[in-house]
C-alpha cells in the first residue's frame, strides 16, 4: 500500500493575514473619509472689497420681474429677469448677486449666487445697461413664491 500522507499545501500564517486585513481596511477607511471631506469642503465666496462697496450705489437694478413655470421634467422653473444700468465712472466686468428665498416666517430656504454681469453677459461699461436672466429650479417647496431679494456680493472691475 502507497503512503497516503497529504501533502501540506502552502499557507500564510495567520498573524500576516491580519496585518494586511488591517492594512487594507484602514486604507479604505482613510480614503472614505478623505473623499467626504473633499466633497464636503466648499471654498469660501469672495467677499466685496471696501472699493466694491464703495461702487454698489452706483449699480442700479430695474425692471426687475419674476415668472414661474413649468418646465418638461414637471419642475418648477422661477426666472427672474431686469436690467442692471452702471451709473459710475468704471467698467464693471463681473457683477454677482445673492438671490435669497424666504418661506411664510421670513425665515431663509435658499441662497443662491448668481452672475448677472460677466461670464456670459460680459462687462458692463459707464452709462451701458444691459438685461440679466436668472433661472432657478430648485427651489424648495416652503418658499413663499414672493421676490426674492436680490443683493449684490461681488463686483470686479475692468483692468
Amino acid at each position: 500500500m502507497p503512503d497516503t500522507k497529504p501533502t501540506p499545501s502552502p499557507s500564510l500564517p495567520w498573524p500576516l493575514i491580519s496585518v494586511v486585513t488591517v492594512l487594507v481596511l484602514a486604507g479604505a477607511g482613510g480614503f472614505y473619509y478623505l473623499d467626504r471631506q473633499a466633497r464636503r469642503y466648499v471654498p469660501p465666496q469672495p467677499v466685496l472689497t471696501a472699493e466694491a462697496k464703495a461702487y454698489v450705489r452706483n449699480l442700479a437694478l430695474s425692471e426687475v420681474e419674476m415668472k414661474a413655470a413649468e418646465s418638461y421634467l414637471k419642475q418648477d422653473l422661477v426666472e427672474i429677469e431686469g436690467k442692471i444700468t452702471n451709473n459710475g465712472d468704471r467698467t464693471v466686468a463681473l457683477v454677482e448677486v445673492n438671490c435669497v428665498f424666504r418661506d411664510a416666517y421670513t425665515q431663509v430656504v435658499l441662497r443662491e449666487r448668481s452672475a448677472i454681469v460677466g461670464r456670459t453677459f460680459g462687462p458692463l461699461a459707464p452709462g451701458q445697461t444691459k438685461r440679466f436672466r436668472l433661472a432657478f429650479d430648485n427651489i424648495p417647496e416652503s418658499w413663499n413664491r414672493m421676490m426674492p431679494d436680490l443683493v449684490i456680493a461681488q463686483i470686479r472691475f475692468a483692468s
